[in-house]
């Protein structure tokens, strides 16, 4: 045995996993279930207990109180498994093709997520080398990049859709330009930041080789953007599909998380509610998961360590 294993003792197996990154993640998701059930049962036992009074039942045990709120047809929050039965049931037992299937709806609003986050990803990289590059759209553009983001995107969004309804655009456009216009602002303020990341040094170095702007850019102000890019990539794509849904709110779509959501705030369907946000926000951490993926392939095809 060698001298560092006798100064090493052996880990527990409950040390071992708290001390990578899955362990803590489990204690918190835990945590949230817990918390989550017993939320449950608070908000859900009036309801409950007016129902046996109504009923004429007195002298309810607890442990029945708790199960019978549990399983409650339309819960003011439902619990847990209730949504996890709900979107087993939308997702494997419905036919892809279906109307009430997840997996149809979460498709029409990825289509406009990933359409208007390319738009304001391009866009975005447009106004940072725009305004990177000239001096009269920094101080003129920026500001109004800036607070185009202080107005609250349910105002704007039936704006978007009846101008563009009134000049004969709709469906799967008007709710692209809503996540376009969330998605666009991430990347403007992180690629500028990167653009202008590099040292003066640097940048000197350049004008010694008589280097042009375009040269400059490719060869050094690009190169050290692209993390930078990335990043605010990842907050953009959720952004872009936060502005698919909420794209879906006014036009009445029948199509759609966005259109779950409604039809369960219609009908009083607080697990189909449940069951869209849930997959909404599986679907954002399965975007942002690709777009690190992609990350670091590009970082690592670059030469860039991540």
């Amino acid at each position: 045995m060698t001298d560092a294993a006798l100064a090493s003792p052996a880990r527990s197996p409950f040390a071992a996993l708290m001390a990578g990154t899955a362990g803590p993640v489990l204690v918190v998701v835990l945590a949230i279930l817990a918390l989550w059930y017993v939320t449950a049962v608070a908000l859900n036992a009036p309801f409950q207990r007016d129902t046996y009074a109504r009923a004429g039942q007195d002298g309810i045990p607890f442990s029945r109180l708790v199960s019978d709120t549990l399983a409650q047809e339309r819960p003011v929050l439902p619990a847990p498994h209730q949504v996890i039965v709900e979107i087993w049931d939308t997702t494997v037992n419905k036919a892809v093709t279906s109307r009430r299937s997840l997996v149809y709806h979460a498709g029409i609003t990825l289509s406009s997520t990933l359409l208007g986050f390319v738009i304001g990803t391009a866009l975005g990289i447009l106004l940072a080398v725009g305004i990177v590059h000239s001096r009269v759209l920094d101080k003129s553009l920026m500001p109004w990049v800036i607070s185009s983001q202080t107005i609250p995107i349910l105002a704007i969004a039936p704006m978007i859709i009846v101008v563009l309804n009134a000049i004969g655009i709709s469906g799967l456009l008007p709710k692209a330009m809503i996540s376009t216009y969330l998605s666009f602002f991430p990347v403007t303020v992180g690629m500028v930041k990167g653009l202008r990341s590099p040292e003066l040094i640097h940048l000197d170095l350049m004008r010694t080789y008589s280097a042009s702007r375009g040269q400059t850019f490719w060869k050094l102000r690009f190169p050290y953007a692209v993390p930078y890019l990335f990043t605010s990539m990842k907050v953009g794509i959720a952004a872009s599909l936060v502005g698919a849904i909420v794209g879906e709110l006014p036009t009445g779509a029948v199509a759609g998380l966005g259109a779950r959501l409604l039809a369960g705030s219609y009908y009083g369907q607080t697990v189909q509610i449940w069951s869209a946000l849930i997959t909404a926000a599986v679907l954002a951490g399965l975007l942002v998961t690709l777009v690190g993926v992609v990350e670091r392939a590009t970082l690592r095809r670059m030469g860039m360590s991540q």
